[in-house]
């Protein structure tokens, strides 16, 4: 007889990407001078983790049979490209120029609007992997699961506060009176922002 049980949706984490290196140590001076956090990890691995990433990356000799430098257009999201850009140039990282998308085809510079997801600029470890730094500020609707609402960084916070005092002002404009219970509002709209979701009447 088959078993035709469906099991519950478990959780799936995508949780550590394994990077080709050619010299261990200087991939490791490299991510650390980035501000990446070196995890604790089995002999034979390095591994580091970015800021408020819940994804790492990992390598060491032998773990992958990929050549060094093929992974490429690995994306690392940020709230801030501009102040992102000028950090890793601060630290010597050497950086490529911004550039936009939503067009037919890509345009140099930042998004004129600098809306979310649009704006790049791309930069590579010493073994040529590459990164693409993207700007991310508001996510598209079911990128996120709903769940706990997080945030990178007190200036990410200050951000999506700004951005809620400012619908939170429509919103009172809209309903012709004060909202005694706006942090409840505020918590629905950051929440919502965060999942996608659509944002409180």
């Amino acid at each position: 007889m088959t078993d035709t049980r469906v099991e519950s949706r478990s959780d799936e984490r995508l949780e550590v990407v394994t990077i080709p290196v050619s010299d261990v140590e200087r991939a490791k001076e490299f991510y650390a001078r980035l501000g990446w956090r070196l995890d604790q990890t089995p002999p034979g691995k390095v591994q580091f983790t970015p800021p408020g990433s819940a994804c790492s990356i990992q390598f060491g000799l032998g773990l992958t049979p990929a050549a060094p430098g093929s992974a490429q257009r690995m994306y690392l999201c940020v709230p801030n490209i501009v102040a992102a850009r000028e950090r890793l140039s601060r630290l010597g990282v050497e950086v490529g120029e911004y550039f936009h998308t939503g067009g037919p085809a890509p345009e140099p510079g930042l998004h004129p609007d600098r809306e979310s997801y649009r704006s790049h600029f791309p930069f590579t470890d010493p073994d040529g992997n590459s990164w693409l730094v993207q700007e991310v500020t508001t996510r598209l609707p079911g990128r996120i699961d709903p769940g706990p609402t997080t945030f990178t960084s007190p200036d990410d916070l200050a951000r999506a506060l700004r951005r809620a005092a400012a619908a939170h002002g429509e919103h009172e404009k809209r309903t012709g009176k004060h909202d005694e219970n706006w942090s409840a509002w505020y918590a629905e709209y950051l929440s919502g922002e965060q999942s996608g979701g659509q944002p409180p009447p």
